[in-house]
């Protein structure tokens, strides 16, 4: 009987975990509600607000006071959503957005240029942080309320793995960074 190799095992195949849009706006009111209608015709999901920690004078924030709002995609949309992201990036990603986790994260100035998206003056144009966590089967030991474990140093997923994983499944390019 021949042994598998760690390369070859299905335990080791890395898979989108959740893909985290976020839009900032800074201040509460008709601005929130636009960002809300943004995130929900990108993603088909009710986003949720995120609310001030303190209160900051200078820029007439007060704590509690909503101050941008976030979507959490996960399961089969999240590769397609990846796609169109992306060629808003041009399909190019910075080295430095990949850390050493395995998480990529970048940013989209205007959200009318993801495909598909129209422009639509009562909304405006708004910028969009993505954050995307890619995972391996198994991490769930560390999430599950009962008997929480760690997930062990050759499991997590590094830098290179994320790199090679948008190179051939979404045919990126990584630009090294000046």
């Amino acid at each position: 009987m021949m042994s598998k190799t760690v390369q070859e095992t299905s335990m080791r195949s890395v898979r989108v975990g959740k893909v985290v849009l976020n839009i900032g706006v800074g201040k509460s009111g008709e601005a929130i509600e636009r960002a809300k209608k943004v995130l929900e015709l990108l993603t088909g999901q009710k986003p949720s607000q995120r609310r001030a920690r303190k209160s900051i004078r200078e820029f007439g924030v007060h704590k509690g006071e909503p101050i941008g709002v976030v979507v959490t995609l996960r399961g089969e949309r999240t590769t397609e959503l990846i796609s169109r992201l992306l060629v808003a990036r041009e399909k190019k990603i910075p080295q430095s957005s990949f850390d050493e986790r395995g998480s990529v994260s970048f940013g989209i100035k205007e959200h009318i240029e993801i495909p598909g998206t129209k422009y639509d003056p009562a909304l405006g144009i708004l910028g969009i942080n993505v954050s995307i966590l890619l995972e391996r089967p198994g991490y769930r030991v560390a999430r599950r309320l009962r008997r929480a474990s760690r997930v062990g140093k050759e499991h997590v997923i590094n830098r290179e793995e994320a790199i090679s994983y948008f190179q051939s499944h979404f045919g990126t390019v990584v630009v090294m960074a000046e």
